[in-house]
């Protein structure tokens, strides 16, 4: 792991004083606000490495390197530093571990930025990232227990600082991400009992769970699964920093040998990493047959699994993903300066290397199949020809809602009004696109989890809305069975590919209807051979179901 000095030494501080470290406020604003800057648009070279395996490795399916090929494609784009990696610019997440002869100044004559503490100077560059990069507000400001605002600046943050004692050099080290809401709805968290703590329980609940993750949250992932923890709190932080690849950051660090010690345990305590168990969960991961999101091997990448103590009448267990938009930069600030983890400024080499590994990995059951969306009927006829799990290139326009739209026609049809006359003519993919650069048509845009909306099915469908949909993932039964019932349809595009998506495909866009949503307000898209796979057909026949039954 490479650093980049991005602030020098002199800058940190008024002065060095004796054996401490100080710290001025502004330059923690600098750099959480460069971090996020740079984890938005640039991947590590580690993981455009994992992509270039995908594509290039003889087990993975047709599908599998298609999709490694387009996320590297997306990578190039994202590069250029005006499209972001994803369009779920994520919720900005801070974890910091200060020793305690570092200390922060505040409230120094030259300071350049009034703050109160350290949580106040790290949200601060975050803010700053988000309102100067195109990167979208997620955040949603509760007013009461059931009514909420978007916050329109992406704050707060998760700020978390955690004092340390650590040997070596004085250092305040950092971990810097941007989660998405696709990869954190994956967590899950049980408590299970001493029954668990043997191979075959061990196997029979990775089974289960595996399965259960989806596509949704945009594979190809890295799985982590922690057992054990003093606390839930204890078990689901160690989840947390394993899916980021912060404890394979702290122990390269470590046998490095640096002056500065990286810290390796949670509440003093140091997860047990048990590498037989994470090849295990790898093949589990590719037995699935859901591969990198429509049908292969590679569900996962990389796998992490821990195991930490526990009462006896407790064992806690987790799983959790990061996606394949994986947004996690370490750092730290010495005596030497304030050091970011680098990362590749050009992928491009990566991206033509899988292509040209690749050239035919555009075909899925022979070439696309273009459709025209100019006449809706005319397109579902058109569909209703092919079986799922085909391949197509979509031209016209498409309707953009998500969740808080749909809640809103609900509530329409509850006091008894019509649907907006719009959501019968097209169809509906569902997205919340990045802020848009200037002179951009859109901002980053990618698709959202499409079962969050299964319970509008039969209210759309019975109405004439909806029969044709684009998301990503897997829907439930109550979905499916309403595509059989009204000859309706569900197709998933790639997660992951925000940028391209917005750089090659979309050629125009407009608010149509409750511009107060922002990022969820309705918008009308023109498209151009946007690549979608059929999923769910007005048979009722799912692609992803298919695949689990091939493996029974």
């Amino acid at each position: 792991m490479e650093f980049e000095k991005i602030i020098p030494a002199s800058d940190l501080a008024v002065a060095q004083c004796g054996n401490e470290l100080p710290v001025n406020g502004s330059v923690l604003a600098v750099f959480a606000e460069q971090a996020f800057k740079r984890l938005s648009f640039t991947f590590p070279q580690e993981h455009l490495e994992s992509l270039l395996n995908v594509a290039c490795d003889p087990a993975s399916s047709e599908n599998d390197r298609l999709v490694a090929v387009k996320l590297l494609e997306n990578a190039v784009i994202a590069a250029k530093g005006t499209l972001p990696l994803c369009q779920d610019t994520g919720v900005a997440q801070v974890f910091a571990w200060k020793d305690s002869s570092v200390y922060s100044i505040l409230n120094a004559v030259n300071r350049t930025m009034p703050f109160t503490s350290d949580t106040e100077a790290l949200t601060a560059g975050v803010g700053k990232a988000y309102k100067e990069n195109n990167l979208r507000f997620s955040i949603n400001i509760p007013s009461s227990l059931f009514d909420e605002k978007n916050s329109a600046t992406n704050l707060p943050a998760q700020v978390d600082v955690f004092s340390t004692n650590e040997s070596g050099e004085p250092s305040y080290r950092f971990l810097f991400c941007a989660k998405g809401g696709g990869s954190s709805n994956k967590t899950d968290f049980t408590c299970a009992t001493k029954a668990l703590l043997n191979p075959q329980s061990f196997e029979r609940f990775l089974q289960m769970k595996i399965a259960a993750l989806g596509t949704a949250a945009c594979p190809p992932y890295t799985i982590a699964v922690v057992i054990g923890g003093l606390s839930p709190e204890q078990n689901l932080q160690t989840l947390k920093l394993a899916t980021t690849g912060y404890w394979d950051a702290a122990e390269a660090l470590n046998e490095a040998g640096g002056a500065i010690r990286w810290t390796d345990t949670v509440g003093g305590v140091r997860p047990l990493r048990c590498k037989d168990w994470e090849e295990r969960v790898l093949q589990i991961a590719a037995e699935t047959g859901l591969g990198a999101q429509f049908g292969g091997s590679h569900l996962a990448a990389h796998a992490r699994v821990f195991r930490l103590p526990r009462h006896g009448a407790s064992c806690f267990a987790s799983i959790g993903v990061s996606c394949n938009a994986h947004r996690n930069l370490v750092g730290y600030i010495s005596r030497e300066g304030a050091f970011l983890q680098k990362n590749v400024s050009d992928p491009r080499p990566f991206f033509e290397k899988a292509a040209a590994y690749t050239s035919g990995a555009d075909a899925h059951h022979g070439e696309p199949v273009k459709v025209d969306l100019s006449s809706i009927d005319a397109a579902r006829a058109k569909l209703s020809g092919y079986p799922v799990g085909q391949a197509f290139l979509f031209s016209g326009e498409i309707l953009v809602a998500r969740d808080a739209a749909h809640a809103r026609w609900k509530a329409l049809l509850e006091s008894g009004k019509p649907l907006p006359d719009y959501t019968l003519h097209y169809p509906i993919l569902y997205a919340g696109p990045a802020e848009t650069p200037k002179g951009a048509v859109i901002g980053s845009f990618g698709p959202t989890t499409a079962n969050r909306m299964d319970p509008y099915a039969d209210d759309l469908m019975s109405r004439g809305a909806a029969l044709i949909t684009i998301a990503k993932g897997n829907r439930s039964e109550l979905w499916r069975t309403a595509c059989k019932k009204y000859g309706a349809f569900y197709l998933g595009t790639i997660g992951g590919a925000a940028a391209l998506i917005a750089e090659k495909h979309i050629t125009a866009r407009k608010v149509l209807d409750y511009p107060d949503l922002g990022m969820e307000a309705v918008q009308l898209i023109s498209v151009k051979d946007l690549p979608v796979f059929l999923i769910t057909d007005d048979k009722g026949n799912d692609f992803y179901a298919s695949l689990q039954k091939s493996l029974r």
